[in-house]
């Protein structure tokens, strides 16, 4: 009986750090994703059109460029398009909606190209990602009207795999687990 009770507390902590890894699996699918990467670019400020159903990989359309400011007021800013304002999104392909100024994400929460050990460092660690702890990615996860668009972006636009409450419970998961990344 002791030998059981010592070989659980042995395989406790491994079992624990493939619980926090087959969650993160399930959050880089989602970080991974063209509707999420096509936004979080980074410096280049260029967002993408990448597999979600508009044709051939490329830049997003009329040469936009986010620049500093995020927001594309160095050249067409978002919200010429993208309206900030809540909406079902029912049309296919008519200007997105969401109850918050649009604007890309912060240049340090870039995704684009990136590794699951990247994405996963970045992620653990409030430096390197617009200063999140874990329980705060939790929250944003939960109240980004961002996020949310990301799980249902509307009539004729591809969804990121999962919904809101995955990916809050995944992260809540991979935290418990000490944010552990492949390779640690």
């Amino acid at each position: 009986m002791k030998q059981l009770a010592a070989l659980m507390v042995v395989l406790a902590p491994l079992s624990a750090q493939a619980d926090g890894l087959a969650a993160w699996d399930r959050i880089y699918a989602v970080a991974s994703h063209p509707r999420c990467t096509n936004c979080h670019v980074g410096d280049s400020g260029r967002p993408a059109w990448d597999g979600l159903g508009y044709g051939a990989a490329r830049p997003h359309g009329m040469n936009i460029v986010a620049g500093e400011s995020r927001i594309g007021a160095e050249t067409i800013p978002c919200r010429v398009c993208h309206i900030g304002a809540a909406g079902p999104n029912a049309v296919p392909h008519a200007a997105p909606q969401i109850d918050e100024a649009w604007r890309l994400p912060p240049v340090e929460l870039a995704w684009r190209g990136k590794s699951s050990g990247d994405v996963c460092g970045q992620l653990r660690n409030p430096d390197a990602n617009d200063g999140f702890d874990l329980a705060g990615l939790v929250e944003h996860v939960q109240q980004s009207a961002f996020v949310r668009y990301g799980f249902n972006p509307g009539a004729g636009r591809v969804p990121a795999p999962g919904s809101v409450d995955d990916l809050a419970r995944d992260l809540q998961l991979w935290a418990a687990a000490g944010s552990p990344c492949v390779g640690d």
